[in-house]
């Protein structure tokens, strides 16, 4: 298990760039003796005066990188906390806090994610493929349009076959135009033993978790964090 840090953290940001139209890659100071489980999160604040707006993101690193990682969505629109990230820049101070989360690889199976919902599995599949060890993991990840895809060709170089995608908004000859619901559930997976990871906007991972169970997958082989 991964020690969990009892205080909060002031780290620096050594980068941001864009992975996506939305999406940006943060590069962190890490502090000593920071670990976590890939697949784990964070709380993250803006070191500001007066500022007491914290948010949850995933780590995306690796514990042997010598900086922190996240992925993070920026929902302009909101002007919130994500859009305030997404102004700063390099030297700019963040506070973490303690770490924690549900969603922990314990075997080959399928990953179902939507949008940036695959935050969490990014670190994971990113410690199996530096292992050796992707296997026969799948990945099943929905989005509106192609240009939503986060890091589409690293994940088709871990992944290889084993990287679906389906768009919600978008028809295209590359991917299919269709809802991850429980007929294409269904149609995709033959094996209900295996273990099923899913993570994205709540409603998705209620409807697609109730989806499995209904297919006959047993609840302690669906892994998905506390809605």
């Amino acid at each position: 298990m991964a020690d969990y840090p009892d205080e909060e953290h002031i780290v620096k940001i050594l980068s941001t760039e864009f992975v996506t139209h939305n999406v940006k890659r943060f590069k962190l100071t890490r502090p000593d003796n920071y670990i976590f489980e890939p697949g784990q999160a964070t709380d993250i604040m803006i070191n500001n005066p007066g500022n007491k707006e914290r948010g949850p993101f995933t780590f995306t690193g690796l514990n042997d990188w010598d900086h922190l990682e996240f992925t993070i969505k920026i929902y302009d629109d909101h002007r919130g906390l994500t859009h305030k990230l997404g102004a700063l820049k390099p030297g700019a101070e963040l506070i973490l806090h303690d770490i924690w989360g549900a969603i922990h690889y314990k075997g080959e199976g399928t990953f179902i994610a939507g949008g940036a919902g695959i935050t969490p599995f990014i670190a994971i599949f990113r410690q199996l493929y530096k292992d050796h060890a992707i296997g026969q993991n799948q990945l099943f990840f929905s989005n509106k349009t192609t240009e939503d895809i986060i890091l589409k060709e690293e994940m088709e170089k871990m992944l290889g076959k084993g990287f679906h995608n389906t768009l919600t908004r978008e028809k295209t000859d590359r991917y299919e135009n269709r809802k991850i619901d429980k007929a294409y559930l269904k149609e995709k997976i033959t094996n209900l033993s295996q273990f099923f990871y899913v993570c994205g906007p709540d409603a998705m991972v209620t409807g697609i978790a109730n989806d499995l169970r209904e297919l006959g997958v047993d609840n302690s082989r669906i892994i998905v964090e506390d809605l």
